[in-house]
């Protein structure tokens, strides 16, 4: 069965995000979280925590891993795996790339 083609979407600009920093992305009643990773990559996931569903973006992004600000569970947000307790469900994870300066994302 064939899979639904990505829709890319300009979510912000590079410079709006802190090198290893994140920043929410709502898009059609949906939150996405995107990361600014230290060599300048950028990476997307669901923006809400799979524990309680807070917003992920306001946590703290360290290397590769964004950690939940209420009760301070940890993703890789590279791949969306769950590292540390309480959060246990992983993270959806979306394409994202820079295209002159922006920063774009494949939604399904």
């Amino acid at each position: 069965m064939p899979t639904a083609a990505a829709t890319w979407i300009t979510a912000c600009r590079l410079d709006d995000i802190e090198q290893e920093g994140a920043l929410r992305f709502d898009h059609e009643a949906r939150t996405f979280a995107i990361y600014r990773g230290p060599d300048d990559s950028v990476w997307c996931t669901d923006g809400l925590c799979t524990h309680e569903a807070v917003h992920l973006a306001d946590g703290l992004v360290m290397d590769y891993e964004i950690e939940c600000p209420k009760h301070s569970g940890a993703f890789d947000y590279r791949t969306g795996e769950a590292m540390r307790l309480p959060a246990c469900r992983n993270l959806r994870t979306y394409r994202a790339e820079v295209v002159d300066g922006d920063v774009r994302v494949a939604v399904a």
